[in-house]
């Protein structure tokens, strides 16, 4: 069996990905950009992590609501809407439950492995 290698960006000949092995995991998380692209097109991995930040600032954007203008409904800063978008946040269901109002959204839970 051959393998085909791809020409980089560069014009050089990278090699082949090595195939990781079951249950590799990213090291870094991903940048929100690609995270919700994959989302939209329903292809997040089932192995990938939950980002509460990443579903928080998904839902500010779909609400078309700047982080500046939520910041004023929640009574904070900006910065700690910043902070709770980050991909790393662990917010607690209440403070969900006050993001949800404010942006005046249904708020839903879903117990059990996710789909995908």
């Amino acid at each position: 069996m051959t393998t085909t290698k791809k020409k980089t960006s560069l014009g050089r000949t990278a090699p082949p990905l090595p195939h990781l092995p079951a249950g590799a995991l990213r090291s870094k998380p991903r940048s929100y950009e690609e995270w919700s692209t994959l989302a939209r097109w329903g292809k997040l991995p089932a192995w990938e992590p939950l980002r509460p930040g990443f579903e928080l600032r998904a839902a500010r954007e779909v609400a078309k609501v700047t982080q500046t203008e939520l910041a004023a409904r929640l009574g904070v800063s900006q910065q700690a809407v910043a902070q709770a978008e980050r991909p790393t946040s662990n917010p607690t269901i209440a403070f969900v439950a006050t993001w949800a109002r404010a942006l005046e959204v249904p708020l839903t839970f879903a117990l059990g492995r996710r789909n995908s």
